[in-house]
């Protein structure tokens, strides 16, 4: 006869699970591993697992963009919490930056919430603290290896990798690059009419016109073909078309506010080049024809911030398909034209209009004179349009506090009338219809609440606030009245106080236009859109609209 096996006393302790891999190099069965190793330590503890989640292919260098972990600490944050454990196999699969892993070992302490991890137990501060230096620092030694890798790549006169126009990889020859001949062919095209005159503008135009597919994105811009000379990209300053390749120009550095990578230019010291004359797309004397040409085309700005703007609305100026717009030359009478930035980068804008400027400026100005005539008048708007914006919230508030009561109470009795069906051991069948008409009830409240508006939340103005407003209007006033223009530097100061910007579209009749003018009035009023002033060809005065 077998010996009686002894049951474990269960500990009621319940886990959520959490895995994660780096790249797409390495195998996705790593996380189902991760979970066997992970479930086998909750089974021989008695841990309850409740809840798996996973990141695949993502860094642990930051927590932005793994929507596992980010769900696992939305579910730690639930009250009732559902788990008091979190199983890793290892602390590096929750994060491999010291500042990360250890605020995650903050918030789910804060919760009662431990982490523990199969190789090494439960995880304490000093733990958090060395593992996070730890893995920190393997990442960063791995990212320096990885680095020294793509070094001796590049000395080989290979591919460091990366997608290049012009050019397509070698089948079978990692590194190794072979030329495109029906991109090359737009290649020589592009510097065939960039020396013969054209400027990027009108040759980004004209391959869109042909329907020429674009290396990124659905068409071209000038961007892509004059790129940034400091950054050393753009299809004009690729030196590999003319037999150099050229390596570590940037280095890419983890945004740690918003998790992604930003490129920053290294110093030309740094740079790394391999001559590869049959991967030459163009003879070296028309690469170096091109560079000249950019060169004495350029416009260098000792201080970009000591720039001022052309005109007075410079910089504020919005298409109605949410490109911004610049100048456009002069006319034969000398008056400045406005267009919309797409149609003149990539003719994408679906209805490319020519504006004057002075037209332009004329109904903004004009729009707000008429709104500086009193300024305590726009003050007044702005209190009694928060007021009544807290009347409806607390309305709004009031009604959905009601629908929360009702769910919570039908709930209440319903638990009550299931324990009571629990305790008594048996089918009863008052009970049952009892629990019957609650689960309807408690439906019917559950509808009610997810159909109603979500609860608002009412920005209260301070005095100040208001003030502040006021004195920008003054002050705006004052510029009016003494005639701003793009020299004026106080009096421009003073618009950007109170316009951030300015949609400008056709009026309703021909020749004419119509300005939408959006202020700082929409950050008092907590982001909406009640602060634009639309200003029509027709005759009618500015108008703010109400909330319906």
């Amino acid at each position: 006869m077998k010996p009686r096996r002894e049951k474990s006393l269960s500990t009621n302790r319940r886990a959520a699970i959490y895995a994660r891999f780096s790249t797409d190099l390495q195998n996705e069965r790593s996380v189902e591993d991760q979970i066997a190793v992970c479930r086998a330590l909750a089974e021989r503890e008695g841990i309850e697992v409740v809840s798996v989640h996973h990141d695949a292919a993502r860094s642990g260098a930051s927590i932005f963009g793994r929507n596992g972990l980010i769900t696992l600490i939305a579910q730690s944050e639930l009250l009732p919490c559902p788990f008091d454990t979190v199983l890793v196999e290892h602390a590096d699969r929750l994060s491999r930056d010291m500042e990360d892993l250890s605020g995650l070992h903050k918030r789910f302490a804060f919760r009662g919430i431990e982490i523990r991890a199969v190789n090494s137990g439960t995880m304490d501060t000093a733990m958090v603290g060395l593992f996070g230096l730890v893995g920190q620092m393997q990442r960063e030694e791995g990212a320096k290896k990885t680095k020294r890798g793509l070094s001796g790549v590049v000395r080989s006169g290979r591919s460091a990798g990366g997608r290049l126009y012009g050019y397509s990889p070698v089948p079978g020859k990692p590194g190794e690059l072979a030329i495109a001949e029906d991109e090359a062919a737009i290649v020589r095209r592009i510097f065939a009419a960039y020396l013969a005159g054209q400027t990027p503008r009108e040759i980004a135009h004209a391959l869109n016109r042909d329907g020429v597919a674009a290396p990124r994105g659905a068409r071209w811009n000038a961007s892509t073909i004059n790129g940034n000379t400091k950054r050393g990209n753009g299809l004009l300053q690729t030196e590999l078309f003319a037999g150099r390749r050229v390596w570590n120009k940037v280095s890419m550095l983890r945004d740690p506010s918003t998790g992604k990578r930003v490129s920053r230019p290294n110093p030309p010291d740094q740079w790394q080049s391999a001559e590869v004359p049959d991967l030459a797309i163009v003879d070296a004397e028309t690469f170096a024809a091109a560079q000249a040409r950019k060169a004495a085309r350029a416009v260098h700005w000792t201080n970009p911030l000591l720039r001022k703007p052309r005109h007075l609305l410079s910089g504020l100026l919005r298409c109605r398909c949410g490109s911004g717009m610049s100048s456009h030359g002069k006319d034969r009478t000398g008056r400045t034209r406005l267009r919309c930035t797409a149609a003149t980068e990539s003719g994408s804008c679906p209805d490319p209009r020519m504006f004057y400027l002075d037209n332009v400026e004329e109904k903004v100005l004009g729009a707000l004179r008429a709104e500086m005539n009193d300024p305590a008048v726009m003050t007044e708007f702005i209190a009694e349009y928060q007021a009544e914006r807290m009347r409806l919230a607390a309305r709004r508030n009031k009604n959905r506090s009601r629908l929360e009561r009702n769910l919570a109470q039908a709930a209440r009795e319903l638990q009550r009338v299931i324990n009571l069906m629990v305790a008594s051991e048996g089918d009863v069948p008052e009970l049952m219809a009892q629990a019957k008409d609650l689960s309807a009830r408690k439906k019917i409240a559950e509808d009610a609440l997810a159909s109603a508006p979500g609860e608002v939340k009412v920005i209260t103005l301070h005095p100040t606030a208001l003030a502040r407003y006021e004195q920008m209007l003054t002050r705006l006033q004052d510029g009016l009245s003494k005639g701003m223009g793009a020299n004026d530097t106080e009096a421009a100061a003073a618009l950007r106080d109170l316009v951030t910007h300015i949609i400008v579209g056709p009026g309703t009749n021909k020749g004419e236009v119509e300005v939408q003018i959006f202020g700082r009035l929409n950050a008092l009023m907590g982001g909406n859109d009640g602060g634009s002033l639309r200003v029509g060809s027709g005759g009618n005065g500015p108008s703010l609209p109400s909330e319906r």
